[in-house]
């Protein structure tokens, strides 16, 4: 059983075959509440992170977006705005219960016609090759098994000039700002998980697959390596939060 693959869920080592289901289980547990817990763990300010995605994104009338991960549906509904009635929004997400709460909240805004959800592993997308004029994964790489696979199928489906945001929870860039967000990761948020959420477990997990994601400069060279070009990162509140962007040759 020596050669028998594994991977890390959280701190844990846990088999390869095993970690997409018991990040299911997680985000099955957390999406009723998702948006609530958002606001509280950020103060709000992810709404920022996520402004900010979109002015990057350069999305115009007509184009054609892909939202990974997408959840509750946050960066799909200001891309829907933008796309208008001739383009297109995929509402991508793994989690069925995420994907569930993200298309009911759009539907309830009157967000649709122009709105496809679609339950879809990121390492294996199941879109033709060269369909959307951007991308973006937000909060949502972190989680994935492979994640050099879903670059490269993220790679894949783009369009050529096509670009790629990964915004995602990053290494702070002071000391300081380390020390006090792992007070705040390991003791606040479970606190608040179990206050809000009744799931402390899920939200000490979330903290710690942050940790276990790889730093700025490891995640653009990831990228690179994947085959995109151009490849940058803008670091928010101290690093804390980074948007990595990429271009398809």
């Amino acid at each position: 059983m020596k050669d028998r693959k594994t991977t890390h869920f959280g701190y844990q080592e846990v088999p390869v075959e095993e970690k997409a289901g018991r990040v299911a289980d997680v985000f099955h547990s957390v999406a009723a509440r998702y948006d609530v817990m958002n606001d509280l763990m950020s103060g709000g300010i992810h709404r920022l992170w996520k402004r900010f995605t979109i002015e990057l994104s350069g999305a115009r009338p007509g184009q054609s977006i892909l939202d990974i991960a997408g959840g509750t549906g946050d960066l799909t509904a200001r891309f829907s705005r933008i796309v208008g009635a001739d383009g297109t929004v995929v509402l991508a997400d793994i989690n069925e219960s995420m994907l569930r709460v993200g298309r009911d909240r759009l539907l309830d805004r009157g967000i649709a016609g122009n709105v496809v959800p679609v339950q879809a592993d990121a390492q294996y997308l199941p879109f033709p090759d060269n369909t959307f004029d951007c991308i973006t994964i937000a909060f949502g790489l972190r989680n994935v098994t492979d994640k050099d696979l879903a670059l490269r199928s993220m790679l894949r489906v783009l369009k050529p000039g096509g670009r790629l945001l990964v915004l995602e929870f990053s290494k702070p860039q002071s000391k300081l700002l380390e020390k006090v967000y792992d007070q705040y990761s390991f003791r606040l948020l479970p606190f608040m998980g179990k206050l809000v959420a009744n799931d402390a477990d899920s939200y000490r997990y979330l903290a710690e697959s942050i940790r276990m994601h790889p730093d700025q400069e490891t995640l653009k060279q990831m990228m690179a390596d994947a085959g995109f070009v151009d490849c940058e990162f803008h670091n928010m509140t101290g690093g804390i939060v980074a948007l990595h962007k990429g271009i398809k040759p």
